[in-house]
């Protein structure tokens, strides 16, 4: 796998578990699935940061995407 590929999955699914997580938390029930894809998506950041030689900067998780959905979507 890419480690942009990675990156861009990675920071999707942390980013939409984070509601799930509030959600559940809100309702007054454990967070399991949520946690799950928490750490899913934590673990290919993690990933592609040790796989890309210097890491990401905050610079370039915009051209990841952009990167990302240009390889894929075209």
């Amino acid at each position: 796998m890419d480690p942009e590929l990675a990156l861009v999955i990675g920071l999707v699914v942390g980013g939409f578990s984070v509601p799930a997580v509030v959600s559940a938390f809100s309702d007054g029930r454990a967070p399991r699935a949520a946690a799950v894809a928490l750490m899913v998506g934590g673990g290919l950041v993690i990933w592609a940061f040790s796989q890309k030689s210097g890491g990401y900067a905050l610079e370039d998780i915009p051209k990841a995407f952009i990167s990302v959905a240009g390889r894929y979507l075209n």
